[in-house]
């Protein structure tokens, strides 16, 4: 899966033992989906996963992971893999608005994702197996991008790995899960909340002031695939400027978590915070209060790459220094089940 700082894989096990704890749970909803590597996991497990996230890429990446089934989809996709393998590049937009004015992928490179891009919109595919082809894709230029695993800035000096050839390779798809079909939404957090019904909800939302569209507008624009008028260094989406969650606002984002949770109607909910986050413990312990006394699980792991080398200007000289290396990501369960679930994600090994 593409590189996230967002990513729950170091957290993925406790998560899972976490959900397996609640007795009778078949189905679950990921209100901020992501890469889908939870819903991914959760639907390998056997659970009916509704996956959400009001970012374009995000429902992509959860139509792929999520909704779509292997044992449909397997044959269309290989045949069509292999067809964009072999066209020629012709460069487009991406090559001159994140090759030539940005440095983010090699020029070769960009006119390939060009090239394979205008082929996949010219199909009229279903939107499962459009899904499909897109995340090969997306998957493929994060493996040659020069950057530091966000979209915010590219390396001053070109990445090994930007220099290999664009490959696209068929995503980890999955048949479809023991308990039912996925589901892949792209709503706002709480009308998703309101809208959908499952055993265990999960909460994996921003937390702090970096924006997700902002640090991955490459592959919002990828998948829209609109060419919209770019600015700055990094050449954002012009819409970075406009579509500004209030989950990444620090005066708003309380009147936000007050409104998905009071929107989520499910017996269990199980929330993946940061103790960087703009709530404080004792905040996110008032709003689960309706499921009862809520259980916390601390983990302490090391902060993401970008935040271990320090901040830079657009010209690349350092402004600013490290402040600390480690901190802690909380996962919080509440409501039924919530004390035996909580001893499940304690008593988890990693392997």
């Amino acid at each position: 899966m593409i590189k996230y700082i967002g990513s729950k894989r170091r957290l993925l096990g406790r998560i899972l033992a976490a959900i397996d704890g609640v007795e009778g749970a078949r189905s679950v909803i990921d209100l901020f989906s992501g890469t889908s590597r939870v819903g991914h996991a959760l639907k390998r497990a056997g659970y009916r996963v509704l996956a959400n996230d009001h970012n374009a890429y995000a429902h992509t990446l959860a139509t792929c992971y999520v909704s779509a089934d292997l044992d449909e989809l397997r044959a269309d996709a290989e045949r069509l893999i292999a067809e964009l393998q072999a066209l020629p590049g012709r460069p487009g937009y991406i090559t001159e608005t994140f090759c030539e004015q940005a440095r983010f992928f090699q020029p070769v490179n960009g006119a390939k994702i060009d090239a394979i891009r205008g082929a996949i919109a010219d199909k009229g595919l279903t939107p499962e197996l459009e899904a499909v082809l897109l995340v090969s894709l997306m998957e493929a230029a994060d493996r040659v991008d020069s950057t530091t695993g966000v979209q915010m800035a590219y390396l001053k000096g070109w990445a090994p790995r930007s220099h290999r050839p664009l490959e696209l390779r068929l995503p980890d798809l999955l048949p479809r899960a023991e308990n039912g079909k996925g589901e892949a939404h792209r709503l706002e957090a709480a009308e998703a909340a309101a809208k959908l019904r499952a055993d265990v909800v999960y909460v994996d939302p921003p937390y702090n002031q970096h924006s997700y569209l902002g640090n991955y507008h490459i592959w919002e624009t990828l998948v829209r695939w609109d060419q919209p008028e770019a600015y700055g260094v990094a050449r954002k989406r012009i819409d970075c400027r406009e579509r500004q969650s209030p989950f990444n606002s620090k005066r708003r984002c309380g009147q936000a978590f007050a409104e998905l949770f009071a929107a989520i109607d499910a017996p269990t909910v199980v929330v993946s915070f940061n103790n960087e986050g703009f709530l404080a413990r004792d905040q996110l312990l008032a709003l689960l209060g309706p499921w009862g006394e809520a259980e916390v699980i601390e983990v302490d792991y090391r902060r993401y790459v970008g935040a271990q080398i320090g901040i830079y200007n657009p010209k690349g000289a350092k402004v600013g220094a490290v402040s600390h290396l480690r901190n802690k990501e909380l996962l919080f369960v509440a409501g039924r089940g919530a004390a035996a679930a909580a001893a499940a994600a304690r008593a988890y090994v990693p392997a």
